[in-house]
């Protein structure tokens, strides 16, 4: 009942401290959460709090969202998508860290370009249809 996606966010969680390369006692002490209880949610034997899950995503480099989608917490597909485009860019070994940053960077511009041109547009597209509002150049 209150273990939804538990064991998914386990596995999801161990997979990506083993791309990141990271012990798990290292990403106890990054994350600033204690050993055995990592271990735990890896095993999905226990359910984080979104605190929790914001520190582990943090000390990963990987999107809070990401974990809280695995976790239940979240559930939209546009979140996962973007929360999995977000963790594989971030896995990616052949970028360094300031690549990493960049594309993030872009991609979030890309987004946020989108989202607005989404809310946007039915205006827009009335004002290009001819059905237009007066325009502010009288």
């Amino acid at each position: 009942m209150a273990s939804l996606n538990v064991g998914s966010l386990g596995e999801y969680l161990r997979e990506q401290r083993r791309n990141a390369q990271l012990s798990l006692r290292q990403l106890a002490d990054a994350a600033g959460v204690s050993n055995p209880y990592l271990s735990q949610i890896e095993r999905g034997l226990r359910k984080p709090s979104a605190e929790v899950l914001q520190q582990v995503a943090k000390a990963l480099r990987i999107s809070a969202e990401t974990l809280y989608v695995h976790a239940g917490i979240l559930d939209a597909e546009r979140e996962r998508g973007e929360a999995e485009t977000r963790a594989v860019i971030l896995a990616d070994p052949s970028l360094n860290e300031r690549q990493k940053q960049v594309l993030l960077q872009i991609y979030d511009a890309f987004r946020h370009e989108n989202g607005a041109e989404d809310d946007s547009a039915t205006d827009e597209g009335a004002s290009d249809g001819g059905d237009a509002q007066p325009s502010s150049s009288s």
